[in-house]
């Protein structure tokens, strides 16, 4: 998922930055209230997680409001040390979807957004992936096939649940590109055909029915057909 985080704090922007991206997260990060809101209009993210008190000329609840009045359904997860239970009414009261306190814990931040993100995209109760006998849990994290569990890198999960949320589709190198890597031009690498080949090993090699298929001139597509 891509998220944007806005939040003036170093230390407190490092430990989230680096926590989602680790989690196989994409993150834009503005420092003040102004780029915030820029970026905040200018770019599509499946969440915003965002400080109520900001430099810039613009504080949290004044982005919230803005983004609100232009009609934006963007989920909004405030962030701050604002913790008095009326500063939590104000903020959800603005327009905000929920509030984390800080101090606060990265697994409980993660759990939270996906929360969000799950609502937001009507994804219902929806908490994990399966493509025939490979199973993807979104909330653990934890990938399976035929019971045996998985080891895959932050990359290579999010690889792998972009391929299985379009299971038996054709998904193009410049699906992959923009989705799981966010670039939005080729970068003249061969990373997807890298990426692509570890994951098969780790998903295909030692069981009888491949599951990753190449299809030659169009991209990739997981299925058990």
């Amino acid at each position: 998922m891509k998220f944007l985080l806005v939040e003036d704090n170093p230390q407190v922007a490092q430990f989230t930055r680096k926590g989602l991206i680790e989690a196989g997260h994409t993150v834009d990060h503005a420092d003040n209230g102004r780029d915030g809101l820029f970026m905040a209009t200018t770019e599509h993210y499946d969440a915003i997680i965002l400080d109520r008190m900001l430099p810039g000329g613009i504080d949290g609840l004044g982005i919230i409001e803005a983004l609100r009045k232009t009609g934006s359904k963007m989920p909004i997860l405030i962030l701050s040390a604002l913790a008095d239970v009326d500063e939590r009414i104000r903020g959800l009261k603005a327009g905000g979807d929920d509030y984390l306190t800080k101090p606060f814990s990265f697994g409980e931040l993660e759990a939270r957004l996906f929360a969000l993100t799950r609502r937001s995209s009507g994804g219902g109760g929806e908490t994990a992936l399966t493509v025939g006998d490979l199973n993807l849990d979104l909330l653990s994290r934890k990938v399976t096939r035929a019971g045996k569990t998985l080891v895959l890198k932050p990359r290579e999960f999010k690889l792998l649940e972009y391929l299985m949320r379009h299971a038996g589709q054709v998904v193009t190198r410049t699906m992959l590109l923009e989705n799981v890597w966010d670039y939005h031009f080729d970068p003249q690498t061969n990373v997807i055909d890298v990426h692509i080949s570890n994951l098969r090993q780790k998903i295909d090699a030692g069981f009888d029915k491949p599951l990753l298929q190449t299809i030659r001139g169009a991209g990739y597509m997981i299925g058990d057909a």
